[in-house]
């Protein structure tokens, strides 16, 4: 073999490390869940590919987020169940509760802004998808129009 040559990794190494951190998401995930929840001053930014294999999300959040997702577990979550290869959770946008179900394989970055922890992952490979049709137009309030709303995180906070 020449020196210059790069040997083959027939382990998978660098997919069982991405595994092992998909590991600390599940076992943070767990800690959550339990009595207390997410513990001051820790909250969670997860970010997560809306069309990898497994992800089920509502078809509005798809068409909103056709490819990367961000979700914050802080204060204001419901029914969070991390299994052993996906979590579960509802989220509630525009007061409205949604059911997500995510598996960890989906994840492209686990963020902890409290202690500064970064864990990113290679994106799962996502089939070429026909795009979804636009879901049928929901009755909005009159003069709400349908430009994106932005809240900044301060408003839930604790001061």
């Amino acid at each position: 073999m020449a020196q210059d040559e790069i040997p083959t990794d027939l382990m998978g190494y660098e997919a069982m490390a991405q595994d092992a951190l998909r590991g600390v998401v599940r076992t943070a995930l767990k800690r959550a869940a339990g009595p207390g929840g997410v513990p001051d001053p820790h909250h969670f930014y997860i970010t997560f590919k809306t069309r990898a294999p497994g992800v089920s999300i509502p078809a509005d959040l798809v068409a909103k987020y056709p490819d990367e997702m961000t979700i914050v577990l802080q204060h204001q979550y419901e029914d969070l169940a991390p299994g052993e290869t996906f979590f579960s959770v509802t989220l509630t946008f525009g007061r409205v509760p949604k059911a997500l179900s995510i598996p960890y394989a989906a994840l492209t970055r686990f963020y902890d802004p409290s202690v500064q922890f970064l864990l990113t992952f290679e994106a799962p490979d996502v089939a070429e998808e026909v795009p979804p049709e636009e879901p049928p137009p929901t009755s909005a309030p009159e003069g709400s129009g349908d430009e994106p709303k932005v809240v900044s995180l301060d408003f839930f906070r604790k001061k």
